[in-house]
């Protein structure tokens, strides 16, 4: 690989703190809003519809515009990073490997992880490129910004629908992170597993991937397993 690209929100940043603040904005206490984002995540469904079940009515961009107006808007620092970031990243470009951060997110958050002077050659938000994920656009711009080849070009992201599937799509390689609720609750689903050349579970492991041309060697789950355990997973919507 000469470029690995990664996505942000649960891929480097935790998302603790933005749910949290979305509590704190509609008055309901943070775990009654992680519960209902669990929900939305095993239905397949897109987390802030977490949101419209609290509020039906809610336009969510507009709210979010009415937080910022009232200083509530996004905040982000150290704390908010993985603790596998930085010592990931660095390894990276010490092996001569390019790294771009991409992936949905505000001019502001663009602002902010640029702030915090992490270790890549380009850190850049969906809304500073005026399109977002699954949007092939996305995608393209993605290619354009690695500055390899697609084969040679790693896209590493958490969310199946929003990152795995798209990537894989555009002719990038791809490495499914198993981390935040997305990232661990589809990760042995049938459509992951085959469509990941990687799948992983800390950035750290990305270094040990460079210059490897394999796929991943991890083993499909069995389906009487996860019937044992307990675990029942619906349909992945708008997986392809």
């Amino acid at each position: 690989m000469e470029t690995i690209v990664l996505d942000i929100g649960e891929t480097l940043v935790r998302d603790d703190r933005h749910w949290a603040s979305w509590a704190d904005w509609l008055g309901v206490p943070p775990h009654t809003l992680g519960a209902l984002v669990g929900a939305a995540v095993a239905q397949g469904r897109v987390a802030t519809d977490a949101l419209r079940i609290l509020r039906p009515d809610m336009d969510v961009e507009e709210a979010y515009r009415a937080r910022a107006a009232a200083g509530r808007g996004e905040h982000l620092d150290e704390s908010d990073l993985y603790q596998d970031v930085r010592p990931a990243l660095g390894e990276l470009r010490a092996a001569g490997v390019r790294v771009v951060v991409a992936g949905d997110g505000t001019v502001r958050a663009g602002e902010l992880l640029r702030a915090l002077d992490l270790p890549a050659d380009l850190v850049v938000t969906s809304d500073e490129w005026g399109v977002r994920k699954p949007d092939p656009e996305f995608f393209a711009r993605v290619a354009e910004a690695s500055g390899a080849d697609p084969e040679a070009t790693l896209y590493v992201g958490d969310h199946p629908a929003d990152d795995l599937f798209p990537a894989a799509a555009a002719g990038l390689r791809t490495a499914h992170l198993r981390r935040g609720p997305y990232g661990h609750w589809w990760a042995d689903h049938p459509d992951v597993v085959e469509t990941a050349d990687f799948r992983i579970d800390a950035l750290t492991e990305l270094v040990a991937l460079v210059g490897s041309g394999g796929a991943s060697s991890d083993p499909a789950p069995d389906p009487a397993s996860e019937e044992t355990k307990g675990v029942r997973r619906g349909p992945l919507r708008s997986v392809r």
